[in-house]
């Protein structure tokens, strides 16, 4: 890409500039390089943001400069960019929704770097699509202590009979999902992750923290299940980060964190933009499901 250029897609125009400031020094990763990546991961991404307002985290100076979230859509933004009013306290906030190619590099010509939208769809604002839990670990514990503890959480849903789908979160922990996309409400969502996260507490003290003090979590895993509401956005699936390197929000399998605890190797689980996009063009999207796939969550006292 030159410095700027008209990018004419989906019908619209979407001006693009300053594409050779250097946003991540670490390997001369440009602003350009950002927006060919949000180009081409697009048809994965944006079934994914669909109808989500999203946050934005802008970075005009790259990822060693300052930065700042943006939740109530620019003043400038295009007519054609939809948004949804979001009721708030003394008012409302108008957010974005990035349902299509030109929305996407608009907000990304912006210097956003990170996708942060909610659990719900624009119109059905207190009804999750999917449950998340976010994994952090505490030093020295690391990613893959998340591992094991994502393998635990695998394994009480599959005892529920539920699915569940593991990504990196792009920079030092991993995230759980299960998709719903069912009738249930936050209240439910919120309650049954934090059961969960007792549970699993209380089964594995050594490994499991649940509470987000950081003096406990010192050499453990703490499961954030507070994401679980209507407030909180979570890192998008395909998201970059802003780390060191242009690390990206990741799918794994299953056997993937299985075999980088066995090899002891964190680098197994590590992905920067030109491997997730060639990992993408040899095995998919492994987060599709999350878009269909329906499942009821049992009765609250299963996990109690």
């Amino acid at each position: 890409m030159t410095a700027k250029q008209t990018l004419k897609v989906g019908g619209k125009t979407v001006e693009v500039s300053n594409l050779d400031k250097i946003f991540y020094p670490k390997n001369g990763f440009t602003k350009g390089d950002v927006i060919a990546y949000y180009l081409r991961i697009a048809p994965v991404l944006l079934p994914h943001l669909k109808n989500r307002p999203v946050t934005l985290k802008r970075y005009p100076d790259g990822v060693e400069g300052s930065f700042f979230y943006e939740k109530q859509a620019p003043s400038h933004a295009p007519s054609w960019i939809k948004t949804v009013p979001v009721a708030k306290t003394g008012g409302c906030i108008d957010y974005l929704l990035l349902n299509d190619l030109p929305s996407l590099l608009w907000v990304t010509n912006l210097a956003n770097l990170e996708l942060h939208p909610f659990l719900h769809r624009a119109g059905s604002l207190e009804r999750p699509t999917q449950l998340v839990f976010d994994l952090d670990p505490g030093p020295p514990a690391n990613l893959l202590d998340c591992a094991g503890v994502a393998l635990l959480i695998r394994d009480l849903f599959s005892d529920l009979g539920l699915r569940s789908f593991a990504k990196t979160s792009g920079s030092k922990g991993l995230q759980i999902a299960v998709p719903l996309n069912t009738a249930v409400d936050y209240e439910k969502t919120g309650a049954f992750a934090k059961a969960v996260a007792l549970l699993l507490e209380k089964r594995f003290p050594k490994k499991v923290v649940s509470e987000m003090k950081k003096e406990k979590r010192k050499e453990k895993v703490f499961i954030d299940w507070s994401q679980n509401h209507s407030k909180k956005t979570t890192v998008s699936v395909y998201s970059l980060r802003a780390r060191e390197r242009p690390t990206v929000s990741t799918p794994v399998t299953w056997d993937e964190l299985t075999e980088a605890m066995a090899q002891k190797k964190i680098e197994r689980l590590t992905f920067e933009a030109d491997a997730l996009l060639k990992r993408v063009e040899e095995i998919g999207d492994l987060f599709e499901p999350l878009l269909t796939l329906k499942q009821k969550l049992p009765a609250l006292q299963a996990v109690e």
